[in-house]
């Protein structure tokens, strides 16, 4: 699995704690653990349902169920037998698949298969935002500078990116899209109180370690 953006910092055991204890609202995500999104099976099976009847319909011309049709509509009957048997079929196959997660939600980043592979690192990630385009709804993250100039060496993200953003539809998840963005803003929240507490981190040390040089010295 690719990572882009930054490299990973260890993650500090009292982080949670401390994210937990800062000032966020009671629908707020726990940003401590991993939130894994899998597919609306519902509609999955509202195809399946749908591609057995048209398969059927298909196979009522391709053998001559209903008097007064031609050859011509036998033949398409078969045509239709073969088309919706192997996309039903297919979709079938689909269905234990689905169970799976394909957007996961952590605190270092989010990855959604269904534009890719990629790992996307919160570092790496400037601003999220919300967007509804013809009446769907999606996630719109704006890369830096340094992510944007890997996106277009990534064929799967690059096809996906618009104006220089990554879209994320919220469309057949099995969640609401205001629980996705929670967590997506939460996270992304919290990964730059991690930034902030690292960085205070390493000035401590470096201004630690310059006292005890400047003693040594005198």
């Amino acid at each position: 699995m690719a990572m882009l953006g930054k490299s990973m910092h260890a993650h500090p055991d009292g982080l949670a704690f401390a994210v937990a204890d800062s000032r966020q609202s009671a629908a707020s995500i726990d940003v401590s653990r991993d939130l894994e999104i899998s597919r609306c099976v519902t509609q999955l099976r509202l195809l399946v349902a749908s591609g057995f009847a048209m398969t059927l319909l298909s196979a009522s011309l391709a053998f001559d169920w209903w008097d007064g049709f031609g050859d011509y509509d036998t033949t398409l009957g078969y045509a239709g037998v073969a088309l919706f048997g192997l996309v039903t079929c297919w979709l079938i196959w689909m269905l234990p698949a689905e169970r799976g997660a394909v957007v996961v939600v952590t605190p270092y980043g989010i990855r959604d298969l269904r534009i890719g592979n990629e790992f996307l690192l919160w570092d790496s990630i400037a601003e999220i935002s919300a967007e509804e385009s013809r009446g769907h709804r999606m996630i719109v993250l704006t890369p830096t500078p340094a992510l944007r100039r890997q996106l277009r060496c990534i064929p799967d993200l690059a096809r996906c990116a618009q104006n220089d953003r990554i879209v994320i539809p919220s469309e057949g998840l099995a969640t609401d899209f205001e629980t996705l963005l929670r967590a997506c803003r939460d996270c992304h929240a919290a990964s730059g109180l991690r930034a902030a507490l690292q960085q205070e981190k390493d000035e401590r040390g470096t201004q630690g370690g310059a006292q005890g040089f400047a003693v040594q010295a005198s």
